[in-house]
């Protein structure tokens, strides 16, 4: 077998096996979430079984304290695994590729779950906010027990400004970098460990900025609603992947200006109703 050939073989190979790896994550983590994210051991809750939810069952407003910061971060942390892990499959293949060919040169090999780890601590700091944000808005009476919008006013303002976003030159800069994981490789490389982190934490922060604003929807449909988490997922796939993704994500973003617009109009005009 010539050495080109055993290269080739071996760079198959390890495709071979991060995809394995990729999709045991990615499993584990869909497992996590439609078994309930852990919520079913807080104590709160009383069965009910509501379509569309993750295994989540009808719950009692919760009692704020560390370790129930610790499971919503828990939970929203591997569900943005869940659904974010697989649109950032192609950028962890092709480091893992030119990591293996660094190594053919000679230089030190940098293993490819440094590069993926890094990707999820950029949204781990996502969970963080995220959060931060799910305690605010039931400390406000916004978010109900089932951890969906209890506001007509926050559907509306989410669904514009999740829409808005998605027209904006940042959002366009970013799915062009989560769209393009071989430039991204090409122009960011940086050799050993240290580098190899760096370009895992500056692609994951691409890939929040890219789509925080859909996750924020999340809020909207209903945290733990397995249809809305599954439409996201398909959508945020569809617009990293597809030729036409950047056109489709613009027309999703002038739907959801028209459809937030139209709930913060019916709101108003329902207010403006009572008061006449």
């Amino acid at each position: 077998m010539s050495i080109d050939a055993a290269v080739e073989s071996a760079l198959k190979r390890d495709r071979i096996v991060f995809l394995a790896a990729l999709s045991i994550v990615i499993v584990i983590a869909w497992t996590y979430v439609l078994a309930g994210a852990g919520m079913n051991v807080s104590g709160l809750e009383t069965i009910c079984a509501t379509p569309g939810r993750a295994g989540i069952p009808m719950m009692m407003p919760a009692v704020w304290d560390m370790s129930h910061a610790a499971l919503m971060f828990i939970m929203w942390w591997v569900m943005m695994i869940a659904m974010m892990l697989p649109s950032a499959a192609p950028a962890v293949l092709l480091f893992g590729a030119m990591s293996r060919r660094q190594k053919e040169k000679g230089n030190p090999f940098v293993p490819t779950s440094l590069f993926a780890s890094a990707y999820l601590i950029a949204w781990a700091g996502f969970s963080i906010v995220a959060v931060g944000l799910q305690w605010g808005l039931e400390h406000s009476a916004l978010l109900s027990p089932m951890l969906d919008s209890a506001s007509a006013t926050l559907d509306g303002t989410l669904l514009l400004l999740a829409g808005i976003y998605q027209l904006t030159p940042l959002k366009r800069a970013c799915l062009r970098q989560c769209r393009s994981p071989l430039q991204f490789i090409l122009t960011h490389w940086r050799g050993g460990t240290i580098g190899a982190f760096r370009m895992g934490i500056e692609q994951g922060a691409s890939c929040v900025a890219c789509c925080w604003f859909l996750m924020g929807l999340l809020f909207f449909g209903g945290v733990m609603n397995l249809y809305w988490m599954v439409g996201l997922t398909t959508f945020v796939l569809l617009e990293k992947v597809l030729p036409m993704g950047s056109r489709l994500g613009n027309l999703v973003g002038v739907a959801l200006i028209v459809w937030g617009a139209a709930k913060l109009v019916e709101e108003m005009s329902l207010r403006f109703l009572e008061l006449v």
